[in-house]
């Protein structure tokens, strides 16, 4: 009888503790329809926006240690590498931003299961892509292909080949760590988000040390060094899901079977996204094409333009994150209370957000303007011919940066409030229908207008004209959308 009476009391006690948890959970996560919005946003944009300085920093620790430590060439053979490994990035954001907009907006509507379910269907979607990417980069066809495709020379080719084979290899870790990532922010936990991101950095730094400027491996350790920071990171993500107490949404088997349907709206939901890293590695490829095309012909020759294009791009993508930052800390707010109706909440977030990009990225262009020597010269550049090229090239490609966070911000808005269409259209806009172009037509005309602008010189302008056409485009769509919301608040005001 003292034991049947202790078991009910354990019992009783075990359901309570259990209630307590679910209201926890429940709390955590409502709080994103009834919270202050502008502490919510800083709250999730602190820990966002660092975790994507430190996930930019793999690419940053790369360059650095190869330029002061490694083959002559290896800046330019990671340039070569560059559009395939944004094709990787793009698979894990395709799978992962997709996945996570649908999730909050379950959550909005107070569908935890299916959220969860949501969950499970991401991470073996994105087990699914990193398989497939291993073996493509691992058949000699392929991987010539994409290399011609890249605009490797001979001397670069060997070494691109190894950095591309290596990294896809191990992409399994990207998809997994920065795919599901962002469910952690998801969930009310943005510090845990960072850290997961700063264990993979820490790591990354630790190996290149080791690998690169310890054992004197070059591109293959900086590669390794990658999947190994990478692994890091994705073990700790696991570990948040699998073994964290009262975590409100977790990893669980039974929602690994793939649902057609759940598959096609995370797909539909990240195509925004991945249309942006496509985006990119497409205009990487065209960049390369065009450096090695029109930097032949330069006294700074086609391997010294590869270079320069690597650091610029490489502190270019570097000051985008934080921005990217800022739309991922707002995407579960806006996802939530657009998902439960939350109008004014919808328009408020969105405001507050592009508020702090546009400071954030105003910032981050005075410290470019005035440092951007040192920032060359920091990546190995010693030539003073190819540091004055480059510091030109890098205020040039960042001239309009200001302006570039109400950019994400409103093609994010569009994603995270399930409207994938739209985001779609606005982030090729830039990408595709300005960008390429203007590479294309600029080293044309410009040299036929201005004294002593040369076709090399004339490309990096390209950058700051489709920034300026894509800011124009987002902002009628912004402004439309933001009547639209104005018109369903006075609906419900009046309802009240």
């Amino acid at each position: 009888m003292a034991g049947l009476r202790c078991t009910g009391v354990e019992g009783a006690a075990n359901h309570m503790a259990q209630r307590h948890d679910e209201h926890g959970e429940a709390a955590r996560i409502s709080r994103l329809g009834t919270g202050d919005i502008r502490a919510l946003v800083v709250e999730f944009a602190v820990p966002a926006v660092a975790g994507m300085i430190v996930n930019g920093a793999y690419n940053l620790i790369d360059s650095v240690f190869l330029g002061n430590f490694a083959e002559d060439l290896a800046l330019s053979a990671i340039t070569v590498a560059s559009p395939i490994m944004l094709i990787t990035m793009a698979l894990s954001i395709f799978v992962g931003a997709g996945g996570n907009a649908l999730c909050a907006l379950r959550l909005g509507e107070g569908r935890h299961e299916e959220a969860e379910r949501v969950f499970g269907n991401t991470f073996v979607l994105g087990l699914v892509v990193a398989v497939a990417l291993g073996a493509l980069s691992l058949c000699p066809p392929v991987i010539e292909f994409l290399l011609d495709l890249s605009s490797a020379t001979d001397e670069t080719r060997p070494y691109a080949r190894a950095f591309i084979q290596i990294l896809c290899v191990g992409s399994v870790f990207q998809l997994v760590g920065a795919g599901l990532n962002n469910f952690i922010r998801t969930t009310g936990a943005p510090n845990r988000a960072l850290w997961t991101m700063v264990i993979g950095a820490v790591g990354c730094t630790a190996f290149n040390a080791l690998f690169v400027a310890g054992f004197g491996w070059g591109v293959h350790g900086s590669a390794l060094a990658t999947v190994a920071g990478t692994a890091l990171s994705a073990a700790s993500v696991l570990w948040y899901f699998l073994k964290t107490p009262n975590v409100p949404i977790r990893l669980r088997v039974r929602h690994f079977p793939l649902k057609a349907k759940i598959v096609g709206a995370i797909l539909s939901l990240g195509a925004a996204s991945f249309a942006v890293q496509a985006g990119a590695a497409l205009v990487s490829f065209v960049t390369n094409y065009v450096l090695v095309t029109y930097g032949s012909a330069d006294p700074i020759g086609a391997d010294g333009a590869l270079a320069t294009i690597g650091v610029v791009s490489r502190v270019g993508m570097f000051v985008i994150l934080p921005l990217v930052g800022m739309a991922i800390a707002v995407q579960p707010i806006l996802g939530y209370n657009y998902g439960a109706k939350l109008w004014s909440r919808v328009r408020e977030t969105f405001r507050t957000g592009v508020v702090g990009a546009t400071a954030t990225a105003t910032v981050m262009w005075a410290l470019l303007m005035v440092f951007a020597r040192e920032i060359v010269v920091f990546f190995g550049i010693d030539s003073p011919e190819l540091v004055d090229f480059t510091v030109r090239a890098l205020r040039i490609n960042l001239a309009l940066l200001p302006f570039i966070g109400f950019q994400i911000m409103g093609s994010n808005y569009f994603q995270a409030t399930g409207q994938p269409a739209k985001s779609i259209v606005l982030s090729l806009s830039r990408q595709i229908l300005f960008l390429v172009p203007a590479q294309v037509g600029l080293p044309l005309v410009l040299p036929l207008i201005f004294d002593g602008m040369t076709p090399l010189r004339s490309i990096f302008f390209s950058w700051p004209l489709s920034d300026f056409l894509a800011v124009f485009a987002v902002g009628i769509f912004v402004i439309v959308e933001m009547r639209r919301l104005n018109r369903r608040i006075s609906a419900q005001e009046q309802e009240a």
